[in-house]
């Protein structure tokens, strides 16, 4: 699996599309904030139903996302990783995407897991 927080978020971007391995990189209890939730969710069941409740996108081909100015601090068994994530659709006419991020995380069985994720959208072009 991956080493340092750094590989952690960049493998976890790599899984967008793939529930269960997106879901691999957050703990059962994680507590997440994001732009489009009204309230704080509590664990994976929260998340999916924020997810399940999306509208589906117009378009069949996923955007590349991408996490830009990564920085990290690990603490030994507590971790957090600051970052703007950029999310470039195919159609050229469509604006990216970018979104403020903020990830604490924990080592858990010797790996990374998120605990808390917080994304906020930005309507600034980076």
């Amino acid at each position: 699996m991956t080493d340092t927080i750094a590989d952690h978020i960049r493998h976890l971007y790599g899984c967008l599309g793939d529930r269960a391995g997106f879901d691999a990189h957050l703990d059962r209890a994680v507590t997440i904030w994001e732009s489009d939730a009204d309230r704080l969710l509590v664990g994976l069941a929260d998340l999916d139903a924020l997810r399940d409740g999306r509208q589906p996108a117009t378009d069949r081909t996923p955007p590349t996302v991408v996490p830009e100015q990564l920085r990290t601090d690990d603490w030994g068994d507590t971790g957090l990783a600051r970052y703007l994530l950029r999310a470039s659709h195919p159609d050229p006419d469509r604006p990216d995407e970018c979104f403020r991020v903020s990830d604490v995380l924990r080592r858990s069985g010797g790996r990374w897991v998120i605990v808390h994720h917080h994304a906020e959208a930005t309507t600034h072009q980076h």
